[in-house]
C-alpha cells in the first residue's frame, strides 16, 4: 500500500469516512519544511457532535462485552496495525523526521501494549472484585451482603501526542487502556502527523467492524487550532480525557473540564525536567563516563522525550570538573537532529535563548545544516542561583541540559526541595552513596513518580510495575500512570451492590461465576478456581 496515494484526509466518525466543516490543512515535512499531500479535513461542531453521539450510543453495548470479546478486539487492532506494513513507517518518518528504526521500535511498542492490555482484560483482576458476605447474626448490628466491582466511566477523549506518533497517539496507551476498560474512544489526531493518524485510525475502525462492535466505539477527528480540543472536552457525553503535551495545553483542558456542569477527570502528562543526581562517590569514581553517557541520553531523539534528563545536580570538585569536561566534549561532537515540527523547533530555540540569559553556556552541539534542526546546548549554574530563579527550572523540550553545581549534599538536597513535581528522578550512585541515597529517598518519593538508580530515564518500559506519572506539573493527577497496565484504573470507578439477589447481580459477581476471577472475599485475596 502506498500511503501517499491511499490517504484520503477524511475524518473517521464511527464507520463513516467524511469531510469536516472546518479549514483543511497539510502536514509539514520537518526535514524539508515543505507541505505533504494530501489535505486533511478539519472537524467542526457537527462532526464533534456526531462522534460523541455515536460514542454515547455505543457505550452500553461495549461495556457489556465479555472479557474474551474485548481482548480479541485489542489483538485485532494490533494485527491490523501490523498489516499496514512499511507504508505506516514511511509516512511517520516523513511527517516527524524521526529515523526509521525509531518508528519501527515504536510500532512494536504500540502493538505490544495493545496485546498486554488484552491479557489484562482476560485475567480479570482489573475488575477489583470484592465480597463481604452477609453476617446476619453479628452483634450489635448485622452486616449486609456487599459486593464490589469496577465499571467503565464512559466515552473518553484522547489527544494524540506530537513526540510519539504511534505509542502515545491514536492507538497508544491512553486509547488501549480506555478500550480495555470498556470505554469508547474519540481521538483528536495530532495535526503534525495526520497521515500517520489516519492509517492507524483506519486500522482500529476495521478491527471494530470485524469484531462486530458498535461503530461508535472509535472515532478519529482532525483539525488545527484549539477549538476542536476545547469542544471535545466540553461535550457532556465525554466522561474522561487522556492528554500528553505542554503544560499550557494540559492546564487549559483541565480548566475546561472543571467548569463543566459535570466536571470530569483530565489525565494530562505535561512538564518535567527529570533531574539526575550525581552522588559524590559515583561522581568521584566515574565522572568522565557519566558525562559521556549523560550527553548520549540528553541528545537521543533530539531530546524530544517526556523523560529527557534536562537537569543535573552535583557537588563541585574534581569529579564534577571531569564530568563537565567530558560532557562538553561529547556535546560538541553531537550532530544536529531534525525536530518533530516547526513549532517545537521554534519553542526549543526560545527556551535555549531564555536559559542563555540566566545561566552560563558551556557547550553546544554541531550546527544545523537543514531546517528545524536542534543544536544541543549545555548550561551551568550555582545552587543558590537556581533556587532563586524560577526561569532555570522551566522545561526546554529538546536537547538542552542544565547542570547545577552545589557545595555539598546538603545544598543538593536544597535544590531538590525547590523543584516542582517530576516524572522521573535518577540517582547515579555507588555503594558508598547508599546511606546518603537512603536518606534522600523520602524526599525523592514526594517529587517523582519513577526513581531510577544508575540508569537514564529516556526508556519507559511498558509493564505491570511501570509508573509514567508524577506530582504536578508532571501530570495533572499524581495518583495515575499513562504507561503500564495500571493505566486502566484511570477509566474505571467502583460500584457496590448491597443485598442484591444473585439473579440480579452483574454476572461476574454471581456465586457461580465469582470463583472464576481474582477477588477479595471477606478481606482475603483469592485466586481463580
Amino acid at each position: 500500500m502506498d500511503s501517499m496515494i491511499d490517504l484520503t484526509g477524511e475524518l473517521l466518525i464511527g464507520a463513516r469516512r467524511q469531510d469536516g466543516g472546518q479549514k483543511r490543512f497539510q502536514a509539514i515535512n520537518p526535514a524539508t519544511g515543505k507541505a505533504i499531500e494530501p489535505f486533511f479535513s478539519g472537524a467542526g461542531a457537527a462532526e464533534i457532535d456526531q462522534a460523541c453521539a455515536l460514542a454515547a450510543q455505543a457505550f452500553a453495548a461495549y461495556r457489556a462485552t465479555s472479557s474474551a470479546t474485548r481482548a480479541k478486539f485489542l489483538e485485532a487492532i494490533a494485527a491490523r496495525i501490523e498489516e499496514i506494513g512499511d507504508a505506516l513507517i514511511a509516512r511517520a518518518v516523513l511527517e516527524t523526521g524521526l529515523p526509521k528504526a525509531r518508528i519501527e521500535g515504536e510500532r512494536a511498542r504500540t502493538v505490544g501494549q495493545l496485546r498486554l492490555f488484552a491479557g489484562v482484560v482476560r485475567e480479570g483482576g482489573w475488575m477489583g472484585l470484592r465480597v463481604d458476605p452477609a453476617l446476619p447474626d453479628r452483634k450489635p448490628l448485622p452486616r449486609p451482603d456487599l459486593r464490589l466491582r469496577k465499571i467503565p466511566l464512559g466515552p473518553v477523549a484522547v489527544f494524540g501526542a506530537s513526540n510519539f506518533p504511534l505509542a502515545f497517539s491514536v492507538a497508544g496507551g491512553d486509547t488501549a487502556s480506555a478500550l480495555a476498560a470498556g470505554c469508547p474512544v474519540v481521538v483528536k489526531a495530532h495535526p503534525a502527523h495526520p497521515g500517520t493518524c489516519e492509517l492507524v485510525g483506519r486500522a482500529i475502525a476495521a478491527a471494530v467492524a470485524e469484531s462486530g462492535l458498535p461503530e461508535g466505539v472509535f472515532s478519529l477527528l482532525s483539525g488545527i487550532g484549539n477549538e476542536l480540543g476545547a469542544a471535545l472536552v466540553s461535550d457532556p457525553r465525554i466522561k474522561a480525557v487522556g492528554f500528553t503535551g505542554s503544560r499550557a495545553g494540559g492546564l487549559a483542558l483541565a480548566a475546561l473540564a472543571a467548569k463543566r456542569a459535570e466536571p470530569i477527570p483530565v489525565y494530562a502528562e505535561m512538564s518535567s525536567i527529570n533531574p539526575v543526581l550525581l552522588m559524590p562517590a559515583a561522581l568521584a569514581a566515574r565522572g568522565e563516563k557519566l558525562g559521556e553517557s549523560f550527553v548520549a541520553s540528553l541528545t537521543l531523539g533530539a531530546g524530544q522525550f517526556c523523560t529527557n534528563p534536562g537537569l543535573v545536580i552535583a557537588a563541585r570538585g574534581p569529579g564534577f570538573d571531569a564530568f563537565m569536561q567530558k560532557a562538553s566534549e561529547a556535546l560538541a561532537a553531537a550532530p544536529a537532529s531534525t525536530m518533530l515540527h516547526p513549532g517545537i523547533f521554534k519553542a526549543y530555540q526560545a527556551g535555549v535563548e531564555r536559559l542563555a540569559s540566566h545561566a552560563k553556556l558551556v557547550g553546544r552541539g554541531r550546527k544545523a545544516d537543514g531546517p528545524n534542526q536542534c543544536q544541543s546546548a549545555l548550561f551551568v549554574t550555582d545552587a543558590q542561583d537556581f533556587i532563586a530563579d524560577e526561569t532555570l527550572s522551566g522545561e526546554v523540550f529538546g536537547a538542552s541540559g542544565l547542570v547545577v553545581g552545589c557545595a555539598d549534599l546538603q545544598e543538593m538536597e536544597a535544590v531538590i526541595t525547590s523543584l516542582e513535581g517530576q516524572l522521573t528522578i535518577t540517582l547515579q550512585m555507588d555503594a558508598a552513596d547508599n546511606a546518603a541515597a537512603t536518606a534522600l529517598l523520602p524526599l525523592l518519593e514526594q517529587k517523582a513518580g519513577r526513581i531510577l538508580a544508575n540508569g537514564w530515564p529516556t526508556g519507559v518500559e511498558v509493564s505491570h510495575a511501570m509508573v509514567h506519572g508524577g506530582p504536578f506539573p508532571s501530570t495533572s493527577d499524581s495518583r495515575s500512570t499513562s504507561v503500564g497496565t495500571l493505566a486502566i484504573e484511570r477509566f474505571l470507578r467502583p460500584v457496590c451492590y448491597q443485598n442484591f439477589p444473585d439473579a440480579v447481580l452483574p454476572d461476574e459477581l454471581r456465586e457461580q461465576k465469582i470463583g472464576q476471577s481474582w477477588r477479595r472475599v471477606d478481606g482475603e485475596m483469592r485466586a481463580p478456581g
